[in-house]
């Protein structure tokens, strides 16, 4: 199965076999993130929840 990042626009094949491959058939509203942006996207997230902690 093809899939396409939604953030980079990187194509990218899948096996047809794993779970993903079979949400994002199943589902059209799931979307596809390659691992450099998920891992971008999961730091910036972090590092934004850290900032709004109050601290005590």
């Amino acid at each position: 199965m093809r899939v396409k990042c939604v953030l980079c626009d990187k194509i990218k094949t899948i096996n047809d076999d794993l779970p993903l491959a079979k949400r994002l058939r199943n589902r059209p509203i799931h979307t596809y993130m390659c691992e450099p942006c998920e891992k971008r996207i999961t730091e910036k997230t972090l590092a934004k929840k850290q900032q709004a902690e109050p601290a005590e």
